[in-house]
């Protein structure tokens, strides 16, 4: 029988299993690089997209922001703006006011009554002066009820420490100034809403 040796044979094959074996493992490892390379590329470009639409919305923001703020300034001046109209409106309502108010300190003022002085805060007036007697001033304050441009006559003194034999008692009274035009609108839309 003859003899054949086999071990070269194995041996070469043995080292190209060895070398596809490399081979593979080189090929391997370069498409792992290469889709590791390629996945970092792909969240770089992911990143790089949000940080640009971060950047568009922060300039948005800003942008918002000045705008908002713009508006507050634009609120401040309008209510600025109504209050002082609104003082304007009061001003010319009450314009002649103070005309009818004089005309009715005059109407109103009953024989043996003489005004001292007249004070004014807000809607209160404030009269003082001096009478013949307390009735005169009964009859005074009847006629400020009666009257459209003050109401609520309220007697704080009377006292009979006059300097006039004539007028001995002085007097002070306090008033409320009221408007007849807005007394009546407040009656009509009373009236409007009871049925």
């Amino acid at each position: 029988m003859a003899k054949i040796n086999l071990l070269p044979w194995r041996a070469e094959r043995r080292k190209q299993r060895q070398t596809e074996f490399v081979a593979l493992l080189g090929i391997c490892a370069l498409a792992a690089v290469l889709m590791v390379f390629g996945v970092m590329k792909y969240f770089d470009s992911v990143i790089a997209n949000q940080q640009q639409r971060n950047a568009l919305l922060q300039r948005e923001i800003k942008s918002l922001e000045a705008k908002i703020t713009e508006i507050e300034d634009l609120e401040k001046t309008k209510s600025r703006l109504v209050s002082r109209k609104e003082v304007i409106e009061q001003l010319q309502a009450s314009r002649s006011q103070m005309v009818h108010l004089f005309d009715d300190l005059v109407r109103t003022i009953p024989e043996g009554v003489r005004l001292g002085s007249i004070k004014q805060a807000g809607d209160k007036l404030t009269l003082e002066g001096v009478t013949q007697s307390s009735a005169r001033v009964s009859a005074y304050m009847r006629n400020i009820e009666a009257s459209g441009w003050m109401t609520k006559p309220d007697l704080s003194l009377i006292e009979a420490k006059g300097p006039d034999k004539i007028m001995p008692y002085i007097f002070k009274l306090e008033v409320t100034v009221a408007s007849p035009a807005s007394d009546e609108n407040a009656g009509i839309e009373a009236s409007g809403a009871t049925p």
